[in-house]
C-alpha cells in the first residue's frame, strides 16, 4: 500500500515529543469527535465528517478531497473493524489514534483535537507491524551485552552495554556512545523492520570496542516535557553529556578513548556534545546535517512531494508554502502558536535548532573526525556533505567516506530513493562499520 504522505493535513501534530494517555477531561469529548468523524468517512458522508473540522481545517480539506482520502483507502478492501482509540496530550491538543483494519491492510488514522474541540489534523499512515524482538547475541560472538543506566534515579534512561569479553581494568578498550537521530527512538533506533544502532553496536564490539546505546528521552520518559518546554540540548546534548560520563566509569573501559557516534541530527549536535563533556576523544559523524534544521525540513517536503508522481498537486503545494510561513513566523521573533509553528513543535525548540552551527562547533573543539555519508540519502543530502568537506577538507584530522549505495540508515538500496526504502529489511553495510572501527582504532593508538 502506498504511503499516503499527502495526507498530512493542516495541523497534524508529529512531535518529537508524545506525551503518554492519560486521563483528561476532554478525552472522551476528544474520542466521541475522532470516532464521529470515522464513521461519517466510511459511510461516505463526507459533508457530514467535515462538521467538526476548524476554519483551517475546512480551507485544507474540502469534500472532495475527503471522498478521495476515501477512495484510496478502499483500495485497501473493506473495513473489518477497528481497534480502540489511542489517545495523548501534544502541544496543547488532544491527538486520537484509531488503527482501523481492513481487508488487505491496517491503517492507522491520527486526528488531532484543537482546544475548541474542533478537529485540526488528520492523518492516515499504514499501520507499522512491530519489530520483532532483536535475538540475543549468539554465545561466541566476542562481546557480551548488559543493562546499562544513563543517569540516576527516577529521570535515568535505559540502555544497553555491548562489551568486548576481553575487556578488563588491565585491558581496558575504547568505547563510544550512539546518539540517535530525530524523534522518538529506542536505544536500536528502530525504523520500522530495521535497527541501524543494534548492528552498529554488535558490529564494534565484534571488534574489539565497547559500544552504549540507550533509549532517547522522547522515547523512554516523553512525560519529561509535560510542560511543553523542550529545546534540542534537553531532547538530545544532555542526555548524550551524561551517557559520556557513565560509559568513561564502566569497568574495563578506556576513560581516555570514548567517543560519540551520532546520527542525522545525532551527528549534528555531537561537536555540541563534546564541548559540554569535555572528554570525548573523537567524533563519528554519521549522515550530519549541516545547515540548519528548518531548512532542511522545507527541502524535504519539495523533494518527497515530488517522488511518487514526479510532479507537486495543489495539496502539496499548499502544504509547502504553509510550512514556509511556519518556518518565517518562527524567525521573525515573537510569540508564535504552537500549530502555527512547524509540526506542532514549540517555537522556541526550533529557535534552538538555529543557534547550532555544527560546522563551526565541530572546528572548535578541534577532536579528530571520520565523517560518513550514504550517497542515497534523500534526507540529509550532497549539499550538507560538501559544506562539511569544505570546513574540513584541508584538516589531517578529519577523514571522509562516501558510500555510493547507502541510504539515510547505512543499508545499500536500489531505485529511486524514497520513504518506501525504510520499510524494507536490511542491515547496516558492513564496509561502514568495519571503516568506524578500524577508524577508531587508529585513533585510539595516535
Amino acid at each position: 500500500m502506498r504511503i499516503l504522505h499527502a495526507m498530512l493535513l493542516a495541523a497534524l501534530c508529529c512531535l518529537p515529543v508524545a506525551l503518554p494517555a492519560m486521563a483528561a477531561d476532554g478525552d472522551a469529548d476528544a474520542v466521541a469527535t475522532a470516532t464521529r468523524l470515522l464513521d461519517h468517512m466510511e459511510a461516505g458522508e463526507y459533508e457530514a465528517a467535515s462538521a467538526d473540522f476548524s476554519p483551517q481545517m475546512k480551507a485544507a480539506l474540502g469534500v472532495d478531497k475527503l471522498e478521495g482520502v476515501q477512495q484510496q483507502l478502499a483500495a485497501a478492501g473493506t473495513q473489518t473493524g477497528r481497534d480502540a482509540p489511542q489517545v495523548s496530550q501534544q502541544s496543547g491538543m488532544t491527538v486520537v489514534v484509531v488503527r482501523v483494519h481492513r481487508e488487505l491492510a491496517s491503517v492507522d488514522a491520527t486526528i488531532a483535537i484543537d482546544g475548541d474541540g474542533k478537529v485540526a489534523g488528520l492523518r492516515y499512515a499504514p499501520a507499522a507491524a512491530p519489530a520483532p524482538e532483536a535475538a540475543p547475541p549468539e554465545a561466541d560472538a566476542g562481546y557480551q551485552e548488559r543493562d546499562f543506566s544513563v543517569g540516576d534515579g527516577e529521570r535515568a534512561l535505559p540502555g544497553t552495554l555491548a562489551m568486548p569479553a576481553d575487556a578488563s581494568a588491565d585491558a581496558p578498550v575504547p568505547a563510544v556512545v550512539l546518539v540517535h537521530g530525530s524523534g522518538p527512538h529506542d536505544r536500536d533506533e528502530t525504523v520500522g523492520p530495521n535497527r541501524p544502532f543494534l548492528d552498529i553496536a554488535r558490529g564494534l564490539a565484534a571488534q574489539g570496542i565497547a559500544v552504549l546505546r540507550f533509549d532517547k528521552r522522547t522515547q523512554a520518559r516523553p512525560q519529561d516535557y509535560a510542560d511543553g518546554k523542550v529545546t534540542i540540548d534537553s531532547e538530545t546534548t544532555d542526555d548524550a553529556v551524561i551517557a559520556v560520563d557513565a560509559l568513561r566509569k564502566a569497568p574495563g573501559v578506556d576513560p581516555a578513548r570514548v567517543y560519540v557516534l551520532g546520527h542525522s541530527q545525532g551527528a549534528m549536535m555531537a561537536p555540541r556534545i563534546a564541548a559540554k563533556s569535555g572528554h570525548v576523544a573523537g567524533l563519528v559523524l554519521f549522515a550530519a546535517p549541516a545547515r540548519p534544521m528548518l531548512d532542511i525540513m522545507i527541502e524535504q517536503h519539495i523533494r518527497l512531494a515530488v517522488l511518487d508522481d514526479g510532479k507537486t498537486s495543489d495539496e502539496e503545494a499548499a502544504a509547502i508554502a504553509r510550512l514556509k510561513g511556519q518556518v518565517a513566523a518562527v524567525r521573525a521573533g515573537g510569540d508564535v502558536a504552537t500549530d502555527a509553528s512547524p509540526l506542532g513543535q514549540p517555537a522556541d525548540y526550533w529557535r534552538s535548532t538555529e543557534a547550532v552551527d555544527p560546522v563551526a562547533e565541530a572546528r572548535a573543539v578541534a577532536l579528530p573526525m571520520l565523517v560518513l555519508q550514504g550517497a542515497q540519502d534523500f534526507q540529509v543530502v550532497d549539499a550538507d556533505w560538501q559544506h562539511w568537506k569544505a570546513g574540513f577538507h584541508d584538516d589531517p584530522k578529519v577523514e571522509f567516506k562516501l558510500y555510493p549505495t547507502l541510504n539515510h540508515l547505512g543499508i545499500a538500496v536500489e531505485g529511486e530513493p524514497g520513504p518506501a526504502q525504510y520499510t524494507q529489511p536490511g542491515h547496516v553495510d558492513t564496509t561502514l562499520i568495519d571503516d568506524v572501527a578500524g577508524w577508531i582504532k587508529a585513533a585510539s593508538t595516535d
